[in-house]
């Protein structure tokens, strides 16, 4: 998983990424794509490849290449229990806010009671 996680730290390696998320695409697009020079995109599709994100297809002339979807699993996985952590704590959260939102109102209500009373409104 270190190696996927340093492979995607790189931003331009990350838009590859993102761009085969929706499709495979050959060398020459993904260098339209992104305005980068060939060799540049090679290499970066090099450590792509090494960490076992992608993988190349020949076809004709071109060599095409797509996302491996076993190293974004283990990633997603890995990822997992700090998911449900700030889940958990959100949950938290939103209970929190409700009860502050509710003592807000129940002063609001208080407030106007009074105001109430100060006029001749009140009962």
């Amino acid at each position: 998983m270190q190696a996927t996680l340093s492979a995607l730290a790189e931003p331009n390696r990350l838009q590859i990424v993102e761009l085969l998320r929706r499709k495979p695409r050959g060398v020459g697009e993904i260098v339209d794509r992104l305005g980068l020079r060939q060799p540049q995109v090679s290499k970066h599709l090099r450590v792509l490849s090494d960490a076992g994100l992608v993988e190349v297809h020949p076809v004709a002339q071109q060599r095409i290449y797509s996302l491996r979807a076993q190293p974004l699993k283990e990633l997603d996985a890995w990822l997992e229990p700090y998911r449900r952590t700030w889940d958990d704590r959100f949950d938290r959260l939103d209970g929190v806010l409700r009860d502050l939102k509710g003592k807000d109102k129940d002063k609001d209500k208080d407030k106007d009671k009074d105001k109430d009373k100060r006029d001749g409104h009140g009962t």
